[in-house]
């Protein structure tokens, strides 16, 4: 049970990542792309958490929350600097 579920957990976090990274790549405007990589480092968190929660053990929660944080932080700067270049 836990094989099967690992597995079509890492196909669907897969498939997440890689339409995450064809946006990052396509994406027509520079709001686009910071979606597509918040998207990107959401999966990764959800990677890290899925890995964690399936080999029950705490270890990963710090850079759980550097991630997030990161993500966060990174996210309001990008869309600061971009609401600066729109005035």
């Amino acid at each position: 049970m836990t094989v099967a579920l690992a597995t079509v957990l890492t196909v669907l976090l897969s498939v997440t990542a890689l339409l995450a990274l064809a946006r990052m790549y396509r994406g027509p405007s520079l709001l686009d792309r910071v979606i597509a990589s918040d998207v990107l480092l959401n999966t990764m968190v959800g990677a890290v958490g899925t890995e964690a929660a399936i080999s029950r053990h705490a270890t990963t929660l710090p850079v759980l929350v550097v991630l997030s944080l990161l993500g966060f932080v990174g996210t309001v700067a990008l869309v600061r600097f971009a609401v600066g270049e729109e005035s």
